[in-house]
């Protein structure tokens, strides 16, 4: 499986592929986008069977390259990883059509736990 992982953070992009390791999802081919219009673009071109996302990010937001991708008819299954954990903000996540929400910091067994019924 393809999994595109969209933070403007090299050093957060680089853990969030080291705890999928971590967690056992080493077998998948991982990806960057360096924010969501990045993001936004590698899709268009050819969807990734995941998308994990940054909340707070540069030129287009991840809530906004998810509202995006909805928007344009486009159902990759899409989650966060964020260190925005309010309520609000996970209610918000949520219905716009985000299938998890995995608050920062994490752990592997926060990955496994969120992206076991996902990543089948």
């Amino acid at each position: 499986m393809r999994i595109l992982i969209a933070d403007d953070s090299r050093v957060m992009r680089q853990i969030v592929t080291r705890t999928m390791r971590q967690a056992g999802f080493d077998g998948h081919d991982l990806v960057e986008a360096v924010d969501g219009a990045d993001a936004l673009a590698q899709i268009q071109a050819g969807a990734p069977d995941l998308v994990l996302s940054d909340w707070n990010m540069p030129n287009m937001t991840g809530i906004e390259l998810l509202r995006a991708l909805r928007a344009q008819g486009i159902d990759v299954p899409f989650g966060f990883v964020t260190s925005e954990g309010s309520a609000d903000m996970q209610d918000t996540a949520r219905s716009a059509g985000a299938l998890f929400v995995i608050v920062k910091p994490f752990t592997p067994d926060t990955f496994r736990d969120a992206l076991s019924a996902v990543l089948v």
